[in-house]
């Protein structure tokens, strides 16, 4: 018998898309999200998804920034992108970037992987020096939060107490004065 192996098939291929074309006919404020739509459309019929379901097409966060940078009424005529398609059938999950980012998006993708490189490295130093303390520090925060909510619980219920005694006066208001009993019948 052979054994059947379940390769992960990639497959990845570069296209410039044309966006100027399909936008003329939408008006001004509807320009930029039918430039998405229109990557989206593209890549579903040039990467063969099947069931066309524009949901399986996953845009870059700075391809999104790159279209929308100009803002809503004049996106960018055409983008070179790069499509990476993962897995095979339903599965099956597109993801687009930019070929060549713009310095501008380059500088920023630059700072959040440093962030997150920092962070990281951060939190494997903590926890690599004092565990005990990290256990120490979760429970001051479990008490933290416990005493918020004792607080918040008592702001209700003198709120709710509150909003009673106010009825209950409403109702209990009476003359100051006794009246005539003898104009009474």
């Amino acid at each position: 018998m052979a054994t059947k192996e379940t390769k992960k098939e990639i497959l990845e291929r570069e296209y410039v898309i044309p966006l100027r074309a399909r936008r003329m006919h939408v008006p001004g404020y509807k320009k930029t999200p039918k430039s998405i739509k229109t990557i989206k459309e593209f890549l579903v019929r040039h990467m063969k998804v099947y069931d066309r379901d524009l949901n399986k097409i996953k845009l870059d966060r700075y391809l999104n920034e790159y279209i929308w940078s100009r803002g809503i009424k004049n996106p960018v005529h055409k983008v070179k992108v790069k499509a990476i398609k993962e897995g095979v059938g339903e599965g099956e999950i597109v993801r687009v970037e930019l070929v060549e980012l713009p310095t501008k998006l380059k500088f920023k993708k630059e700072r959040k992987e440093r962030i997150e490189k920092q962070g990281a490295e951060k939190s494997s130093k903590k926890k690599a020096e004092n565990p005990v303390e990290e256990k120490d520090e979760k429970k001051e925060e479990e008490e933290k939060e416990k005493k918020e909510a004792v607080v918040e619980a008592g702001e209700q219920f003198e709120k709710s107490k509150h909003t009673q005694e106010k009825h209950e006066t409403k109702l209990d208001k009476r003359p100051k004065h006794p009246q005539r009993t003898a104009l009474q019948k």
